[in-house]
């Protein structure tokens, strides 16, 4: 089935980078798993407002307006049965289709399921990229971090 981005989500790439939303308009053409555009650019208020409720640890987002004056990142979130969620297996498909997506427009990109490595340098496919999840969060525990934080939804621009 072919699926196709919503007014909400274009609206949401509104000052995205270029090269993002290309990847991301590609991915919605050839992605397994409906998803939506939940957040592109943010402002100051609404990030310190997701740091508050744990949801990002960073006030220095890729969201925010970086010195190109685009933001570099947006959160994908599976769209199922009429709703957002924010579920692991059906986030799987959605990376896999922008690895596909990025590679195919050559666009590098970084995945909040790995932040240490680009999205280029993991499996392409779903259970590749669980298994990458996975191995992620075992280095992060080895170093001794207690609480590993991942993002699922989460791609951004590596410059």
């Amino acid at each position: 089935m072919a699926y196709r981005l919503g007014a909400k989500s274009r609206a949401e790439l509104a000052g995205v980078h270029p090269d993002l939303v290309r990847v991301v308009e590609r991915a919605i053409q050839i992605t397994t798993q409906d998803f939506a555009v939940h957040d592109g650019l943010r402002t100051d208020a609404e990030q310190a407002n997701y740091v508050a409720a744990g949801t990002s640890t960073t006030l220095d987002s890729k969201h925010l307006k970086q010195g190109d004056g685009f933001g570099h990142a947006v959160d994908l979130v599976p769209f199922i049965n009429g709703k957002l969620r924010w579920e692991w297996p059906a986030i799987y498909p959605i990376a896999a289709a922008m690895h596909q997506a990025a590679r195919e427009l050559g666009v590098r990109l970084r995945w909040g399921g790995v932040w240490d490595r680009a999205l280029s340098d993991l499996p392409g496919d779903p259970d590749g990229l669980e298994k990458a999840v996975n191995a992620y969060v075992a280095r992060r525990k080895r170093a001794g971090v207690k609480r590993v934080f991942i993002d699922g939804p989460h791609f951004e621009v590596l410059r």
